[in-house]
């Protein structure tokens, strides 16, 4: 029987960060990342021409508590300084969840995914991209008609209302394409998924200003003090939770059959298929963020000129689905379930039917189960027990996180609870996990040369 190796912590040590920079090519993939993610920054700096100070003001006080709030965490304080970069990456995410969603209900992009193999992806991402420059338009334009809604102390002195509308969409939009590409470059040439990096960085640079807005509270209500420390605790007891589910894996043990090739022998041994708990990472959290974001853009920006039905459309879409509302956590926990299983139906590694198949033409079986259609269903009976685990056990951190802040009456750390916490610890593992993929690789090609 074959020995497994001991599973590698989840934090680096200081070995692994000498060999990541030692590392033959992983050191230009850690620089393009680094360079590429500085761009971002800068970008994230600029203002759109004819936005007036007074208006990022406005919109940072509008968004403290709020889903505003949570939209410019996310794109690291672009969308509250007015900047060419604030819708950042969501258009493309929200457009690559349509088109995931439409592969599944379109036979003709279903064949394009699954049967033309890598110029059928590219067409797919082609029509994503598309889409992308479609959906960024919309949402710059409502953004533009939300500033100007604010009347003349929106725009600086002298610009007129009817050029700074579409010159400001025209950068909203070439911003949002911009994110895409660039997240689309460290995807290819750097390390990590590039559109959740560009979300993490974000994340983490706004943590200073909740740190201060936090601090500032305790100290004008020290009895607070006490409601800190538990929801810290609670944070903490999140974290750990998030990563003992990030890197779980259920191993379905399998038995090769012996073979003779001249005269040694060869199989025999007893080896595992790791299917992990949480197979999807991050993007159910990501998707389900996208998702009840979106209408919930539509609904902030449009908002202050709402008449008639759309009015009752906005009062409704305030009252329930606000942030931290309790039907917006039911919807966001539902729809985490809903992603997770989505994931894990199209990952191409976790295809009960496929991985049966393999398994028979290798000569290799799941002790006490007959090959082909039998192993199929066995697989795909563990795959849905796994895979419900990982996605309750997701939406279920979700929740505790987003509950805490509002029990201990704690708000301005609200929109680094639940989502962000997530995507934060998620984020940071995939991508640890890339380097060391990459770096026992370069063993391994050590060993052959």
């Amino acid at each position: 029987m074959s020995t497994t190796a001991k599973p590698k912590s989840a934090i680096p040590s200081l070995g692994d960060l000498t060999a990541m920079w030692q590392a033959s090519g992983l050191k230009e993939k850690l620089l393009f990342t680094i360079i590429a993610i500085v761009v971002f920054r800068f970008g994230a700096q600029i203002p759109i021409w004819g936005a007036s100070p007074e208006i990022a003001k406005f919109l940072a006080q509008q968004g403290q508590g709020a889903l505003l709030g949570l939209l410019d965490m996310f794109s690291g304080g672009a969308l509250s300084r007015v900047s060419v970069l604030a819708l950042g990456i969501g258009p493309y995410i929200t457009a690559s969840i349509i088109m995931q969603l439409l592969t599944v209900v379109i036979p003709r992009l279903e064949e394009l995914q699954k049967e033309e193999g890598e110029q059928g992806r590219r067409k797919i991402s082609q029509y994503t991209r598309y889409l992308t420059v479609g959906l960024a338009m919309l949402q710059g334009t409502l953004f533009v008609k939300f500033i100007t809604s604010m009347g003349a102390s929106a725009l600086a002195p002298g610009v007129e209302p009817w050029l700074f509308f579409p010159l400001a969409v025209l950068c909203l939009t070439a911003g949002a394409v911009f994110s895409l590409w660039l997240a689309e470059m460290i995807t290819e040439r750097g390390v990590g998924n590039g559109g959740s990096l560009l979300i993490f960085v974000g994340i983490i640079t706004q943590i200073p200003v909740f740190a201060k807005q936090t601090a500032e509270l305790v100290g004008s209500d020290p009895q607070k003090s006490f409601n800190l420390v538990v929801l810290l605790a609670i944070y903490l007891a999140c974290i750990g939770l998030i990563i003992i589910l990030q890197e779980a894996v259920r191993k379905i043990f399998i038995v090769s059959a012996k073979r003779q090739v001249g005269n040694k022998m060869y199989g025999g041994q007893n080896s595992f298929i790791p299917f992990k708990i949480n197979p999807a990472g991050v993007m159910p959290i990501i998707f389900a963020y996208a998702i009840l974001a979106f209408p919930m853009q539509i609904v902030q920006f449009v908002g202050p000129n709402a008449t008639g039905f759309m009015a009752e459309v906005v009062t409704f879409f305030n009252r329930y689905f606000a942030f931290g509302q309790p039907l917006a956590l039911l919807t966001e926990f539902v729809m985490i379930v809903f992603f997770t299983f989505f994931y894990a139906s199209i990952i191409p590694s976790m295809q009960p039917r496929e991985i049966a198949k393999n398994l028979q033409k290798y000569g290799s079986s799941i002790p006490g189960i007959k090959p082909g259609k039998p192993t199929a269903d066995k697989l795909e009976q563990i795959l849905t027990r796994t895979t419900f685990i990982g996605a309750f056990g997701l939406a279920f951190i979700t929740l505790l996180a987003s509950l805490a802040t509002t029990i201990a009456d704690i708000r301005v750390l609200q929109g680094l609870g639940s989502t962000s916490l997530i995507i934060m610890v998620g984020v940071a593992l995939d991508t640890m996990n890339q380097i060391r993929v990459h770096l026992l690789a370069r063993q391994y090609e050590g060993f052959l040369r």
